[in-house]
Formats: C-alpha cells, structure tokens, sequence
C-alpha cells in the first residue's frame, strides 16, 4: 500500500477494503505542505473525495494516537449540501475510523430530530450533517462546537447555488477561530473564493480539475428520439443495455409518471425524489446498491456526491438547465477508474439546446438513433448464447433431471423452452421512428424564391375547415419533428393546405411521416402553381360611368363654401 500515512488503524481500515493506491486529490491533501493548513480543494466527481477529507483530518484529530481520544463534543464537522451525500459521507467515514473507534453521527432533514439529541448527548467525535439541521441542533444547544478542530464543507458550490449561505456562516462563525477549515468544490467560483477568503486563514489551494476537459471514464452519447416517442425510446436504451441505470428527470411529476410506466412494462424500478421520505429515499437507494433493483428514476436530488459503485450507465431524459447539472448528472458513472456510460435523449426540436450545452461543457458526445425491436432481440440473443449458466457444471441433481426430460422431450424442444424462459421476463421493446442521427447546419429560414433547396408538402385541409396558420404549424411540427423555424411557405386552398420544409430538415421530416399513424396525414405535393390560385376570385369589374366629371366651382361658389365653413368652426 502506497499511502503516505502512519496511522495504524487507518492503513488497516483501507486494506480491508483494497485500498492501494491513493487517488490524485487524495495524494494532493497528504503532501507535507498541506499539513494542518487550511485548503481550497477542487477536485472531479467520483474522485475520492470523502476518503481525501478523512485522512486530512486524521493528523488533526487523531494526531500521533491509534485510537480517538475520549471525547463528549465533537472534534470534526462534515457539512454537506442534501441527505443523502451526508448519509453516504457519514458511511464513509465509519470504516475510515473504525479501527480508531471513532463515534459518527449523523443530523440531517427528514430524520427524527429528538433522536439525533439524544445521541449528541450521548457524546461523539465526528458529526455529518446538512445546513439547517445543524444550524437548529446548534440553536437549541443540542451541538456544541467548543471543542471542534476541523470542519469540512463538502461540494460547497452546490450549498450556495441550493441558497445555504446564511446557515454556513452561521455554523462557521460558531466554530472556534482556531479549527481547520477545508472546503471541497467542484468547481471554485467566485462565491466560494470569497467564503473561502473569509471563514479561511492562509488556505493552501489544491486545483486537481484540468480546466475545461471532461470526464475521460465516461462516454458521452447523444440519441435523437422523437419528442413524442422519447418514452419509447428510453425504453428500447434500457432494453439494450440490460445494465443498472440512473434515469434523471427534471420534476417530480414526470419521475413519478416515468416511474410508474416503466413499472408497467415490467422493469424492476425504483424512483428517488424530493417528496419521499428520508427512509423511502434510503430504501430506494439501498435496493439499487444491493441489485434488488436495476433503475432508479430520479430528480437532480440525486446528481449530487453520491456513489453508486457499480452503476455503469446514466440516462438524462430530459436536458438539464445548465452545463454544472450536466456534469454532475454524468458523474454518478464512470467513478472511481470505472467505465461509464451517459446518453442524453433529444427531441429534435431541441437539438440547438443540446449542441450548445455539450459544447459548453466541452463534451464530445457521438451522435445516435435509439436502438430498433430488431437490433434489441439479437442482442437478446448475444447476451443467451453467452450466458456463463450455459458453462456452468451441472449438480447431480440438476443432471437427473436434464435425464428426465432428456427422455420426456427432444432437446430442440427443451432448448426452446429455454428461450422462452429467459425472454418471458424481458419487457417488450417499442417500435419508435428512426431519425437521423447525424447533426446538420441549420440553414436560415426557406424563402420561396427559388434560390433555397426545400421541398412541398400538402396537408387534406384547407379554407372549408377553417385552416389557419396559427394551428397548423404547431400541427406540422410535432407530426413532422421540426421546428417552425424549418417552415418556409403556406399556402392555404379550399381544400388542402401546402408547406415547404427546408432541406436540411427534409431527412427528419420524411422519417417522421413515414410512421404517420393518425390523421390527418402529410403527403408529398408539388410546388402550389405560380398562376391564380384556385380560391382566388376574380374581382367583378364595376360598370363604366358615363358621366362627365364635374365642374370646378366658379368663384361665387368658392365664397359661399368658405363662408359656411366659418360659421360651423
């Protein structure tokens, strides 16, 4: 084991769990210049974070002990910005000290409260919480900090951004002046510069994130789905992996309704949101970790800190708002010098949305169509004929048995029942259109003049029902998959409408309406005709009037009209 430490009893805990080499950033926190200073450490997801914090502390709080000191107040603080990451840290940092009998507790929301007293009461050296929790534990006189020597704030950019400032300096300005104060970051922003700059004294910075390069341990995809078939084609991802998935949504709603369908269609789902309960986000979470489930739909509560070991693959159903939830999305794979795999489904209609974030968050994602019925049931059958059951030895039980049948059945029979028993717990897959996956240039909007390449199409609706713009396009764009930027010319007839679609959205739009299955249906048309359209009627010409102009008025006249002016002014 190559970790420069001396403590006994944490060598010890690192080998029981394979610990052999430290990563970067915990390489970086035990250098001798970082040695009881404050630090400012950026550093990746899924980087080994909490281990790097606990054996930064251990000098402090341990010192040249094996075991923690009888202690009643805490000697540690771990803040943590959601549940579930101070849950997972508080696991972490239980084997960490075990050996050196440390005494962990955890104070988060969503927990009893009175509970959490009790054991502060009881006396403990190391506490992990979130902000408000600890904030009102401190309050009520259930914490006290007298006797703290280092506090860590974990993932700090995402307890501003989640509006945690007031509860930080509260529980920071309780702290003694003279505790360590090591503050782990994603990313450090200027509002973490300054609450580094103010609750820090001479902080060592440890910056282990290359500016602008994204995770090498995951590869990024991009599937253009249909915006109205994007269930569909989730399901055929999930179906085609056949791996443990993370599936984030942006609202509760729409993770209680994914959740809900995937159930139906026989997928062994579990949902994590912000409105269970602690105990059914923990179940939740424990039934993915364990196996007992394979997919875990979730909102961003869940892109933040948490390790989920074995958790191969990342699916982002809907687009995330900004580059920072991205990333984090993308991190729960691909950690700890795993492979991973995220895919990022996109409507067409929001293509330009999904270009600019990857190239905002400077990823290069290859671009895809969701995968066939056809290309999902010959990996099926890959994944049979592959099965390590098939190579197994066989009990004597179970060779009596294949006798048995061997004498009931022909082999090509029992081999076909086989089959049907590996398939009969396999959802069904979706039959989805196919777009093409290949991103191209959007071109301005087509003019009708014949300089731009387009093409016609006609719609069985014209002005006797009532056809209006205003409705169509909307129309035209979701039965088509584009957008009405991609529109050029309407022309509305009596009983048909016809529309130009611009060339670089003609291969989408012609995949669209191939799988048409309602109505009223789209249809190739030609050019409307350059000459009067057929609801144009001509105008009736008015008869001639033969009567000669009228006469200037005479002199007289133009007195008597000025003078009547007067009198009405």
């Amino acid at each position: 084991m190559n970790f420069p430490i001396t403590t006994a009893a944490l060598l010890r805990a690192l080998a029981a769990r394979g610990y052999q080499e430290p990563t970067q950033v915990q390489q970086a926190v035990l250098l001798p210049e970082a040695a009881d200073r404050d630090l400012l450490v950026s550093a990746q997801t899924g980087s080994g974070k909490t281990i790097a914090f606990g054996l930064a502390i251990a000098p402090t709080i341990l010192g040249e002990n094996e075991a923690l000191p009888a202690t009643h107040n805490p000697l540690a603080l771990v803040i943590a910005p959601t549940r579930e990451l101070a849950l997972q840290v508080h696991a972490e940092l239980s084997w960490l000290y075990e050996y050196a009998g440390a005494r962990i507790l955890s104070c988060v929301g969503g927990m009893d409260a009175r509970r959490e007293a009790r054991q502060l009461a009881a006396g403990c050296h190391i506490v992990v919480g979130t902000p408000g929790r600890l904030q009102d534990h401190i309050e009520r006189g259930n914490l006290r900090l007298g006797e703290l020597e280092a506090v860590i704030l974990d993932e700090a950019d995402e307890m501003l951004d989640l509006g945690f400032r007031d509860e930080l300096e509260f529980i920071l300005s309780a702290a003694p002046a003279t505790r360590r104060t090591l503050l782990f970051s994603a990313t450090i922003a200027k509002e973490i510069a300054a609450l580094a700059r103010q609750y820090q004294q001479n902080a060592l910075r440890i910056d282990t994130v290359a500016r602008n390069q994204p995770h090498a341990d995951i590869e990024y995809r991009a599937v253009l789905v249909s915006g109205h078939e994007l269930e569909g084609g989730l399901v055929n991802l999930l179906r085609l992996y056949e791996t443990r998935a993370l599936i984030f949504c942006a609202t509760r709603d729409a993770v209680r309704h994914l959740h809900a369908s995937l159930l139906a269609r026989g997928f062994n789902a579990v949902s994590l949101s912000g409105e269970l309960s602690q105990n059914e986000r923990n179940a939740a979470l424990n039934a993915l970790r364990e196996g007992r489930a394979q997919i875990c739909i979730a909102t961003d509560v869940a892109a933040r800190g948490l390790d989920l070991p074995e958790l191969d693959l990342v699916i982002q159903a809907e687009l995330p708002s900004n580059k920072a939830i991205f990333l984090h999305r993308s991190g729960r794979t691909g950690r700890a010098g795993r492979k991973g795999t995220c895919l990022l489904l996109v409507p067409p209609a929001k293509r330009r949305r999904a270009e600019l974030l990857l190239a905002h968050a400077n990823v290069q994602a290859s671009w895809q169509s969701p995968p066939t019925p056809a290309e999902i049931r010959a990996r099926d059958q890959e994944r049979l004929l592959e099965d390590p059951r098939l190579a197994q030895e066989p009990t004597a039980e179970e060779l009596n048995l294949a006798h048995a049948l061997l004498q009931r059945q022909s082999p090509e029979s029992i081999a076909a029942a086989l089959i049907r028993l590996a398939r009969a717990h396999l959802p069904e897959p979706a039959d989805i259109t196919i777009l093409p996956p290949a991103p191209a240039a959007r071109a301005a909007r087509p003019q009708n003049n014949g300089n731009v390449s387009s093409n016609w199409f006609r719609l069985p609706l014209g002005r006797k029902q009532n056809a209006d713009p205003r409705w169509m396009i909307p129309l035209i764009c979701k039965a088509g998959n584009v957008t009405k930027q991609d529109i050029g010319a309407i022309r509305i007839f009596d009983r048909e409408t016809k529309f130009e679609i611009a060339a670089q959205s003609l291969d989408i739009f012609h995949a669209a309406i191939a799988g048409q299955q309602s109505e009223p249906r789209i249809e190739a048309a030609a050019p409307p005709s350059t000459t009067r359209t057929p609801y144009e009627k001509p105008q009736a010409s008015k008869p001639e009037d033969h009567r000669p102009p009228p006469a200037k008025p005479n002199e007289q006249q133009r007195r008597r009209q000025s003078k009547k002016t007067k009198n009405l002014r």
